[in-house]
């Protein structure tokens, strides 16, 4: 956002910030009611709009718990068709349910999923089925404050920090910094794997870490493309794309970190970039395959995330000529500094001790 946009949207920042504080003060003298359950609940969550990595963080946390726990996800269903508490099954789509919880069910098939963009309604709802679970972990519900956490994961993107960031629509913070007191981890993620410990020190300095709080670094790692044909047979290794010209498809808030792992493991690329949440219409087909003709490399490759993957599916025919030449490439977490341990006992020892 240029510049002279951004100062001429600070009044109305401004009287957004004032309205965020406002609440958050009426929360924190009771007048407004957080509800407490007697179940163990993970929030996963930041104060800023945009991608600061989520879904691969509850992803994390679902491996990790679910082998020793019942686990659900609960999350509101953004851009879903449907409305109040909806139970995730076989048969769910990403109408049904939403991009990121659609992403989640697929890799977690007996992961119990639902959304509610009413977190206490849902919960109660949880609560009722008949499987019923151990822990529930809250998607993007950190500003959320209905529902009373029992533990609060706050994340920040390394490349935007939040302690120099402006209220939307001036800038990217939605909640004000100060509410960042509240987390028991603050987690940094898409940090470079070069990150010094005194940059480790100085981010947790700027932060003005508690006592109380856990600071962790985490990275990227980037795991084989995986065909959106589905055939396994087909999947291309990292190490394999230096040799590839690529379209790169993206509909996300943040493309600062798929650009990069572009730009170092890739021969070339051209980006095709849409809004977050896009969706992809016959008309984009057109579009995209137009781009991807331009191309005259004979060994090229359609790139995405698995979030615009999940999108794709939905519109691309089996059939479809593009489908041969789509792939998305899969995302995990990794604790850095040698502290994975550190970071999982912290959320084993909180499951286990509810």
């Amino acid at each position: 956002m240029a510049l002279f946009v951004k100062i001429i949207l600070l009044p109305i920042s401004f009287i957004y910030g004032l309205i965020v504080k406002f609440r958050n003060f009426l929360y924190n003298f009771k007048v407004f009611k957080s509800t407490e359950f007697d179940i163990p609940i993970i929030v996963v969550g930041n104060l800023t709009v945009g991608g600061t990595g989520k879904t691969p963080v509850s992803e994390y946390l679902i491996t990790l718990l679910s082998n020793h726990f019942a686990v659900a996800f609960l999350s509101r269903g953004y851009r879903r068709k449907t409305k109040g508490y909806v139970l995730a099954d076989t048969n769910s789509s990403p109408r049904d349910i939403g991009d990121e919880p659609f992403q989640v069910k697929q890799k977690f098939e007996n992961l119990i999923v639902a959304v509610d963009e009413k977190r206490v309604r849902g919960i109660s709802n949880l609560l009722k089925i008949k499987t019923k679970p151990d822990v529930i972990i809250l998607d993007d519900a950190y500003q959320h404050r209905s529902v009373k956490p029992g533990l609060s994961i706050l994340i920040i993107d390394y490349s935007q920090p939040i302690e120099r960031d402006f209220f939307i629509p001036s800038g990217r913070l939605r909640d004000s910094v100060k509410e960042k007191d509240r987390a028991d981890i603050v987690l940094i993620t898409k940090s470079p794997d070069s990150i010094r410990p005194i940059d480790m020190r100085i981010m947790h300095t700027e932060l003005k870490i508690k006592a109380f709080q856990s600071l962790f670094f985490s990275g990227l790692n980037y795991q084989n493309l995986r065909s959106l044909s589905g055939e396994s047979s087909h999947d291309v290794s990292v190490s394999d794309l230096k040799n590839k010209d690529i379209l790169l498809l993206t509909g996300i808030g943040n493309t600062k970190p798929i650009l990069l792992f572009c730009k170092e493991k890739t021969k070339s690329y051209i980006h095709l970039s849409y809004k977050d949440h896009h969706d992809y219409s016959i008309k984009d087909l057109k579009t995209i395959s137009d781009n991807f003709n331009l191309i005259s490399s004979q060994n090229k490759i359609i790139l995405t995330t698995e979030k615009d993957a999940v999108k794709l599916n939905l519109i691309i025919p089996k059939n479809h000529d593009l489908i041969e030449n789509i792939y998305f490439v899969p995302i995990k977490i990794k604790i850095l500094n040698n502290e994975q341990e550190d970071f999982n006992s912290i959320i084993l020892n909180f499951v286990k001790k509810v």
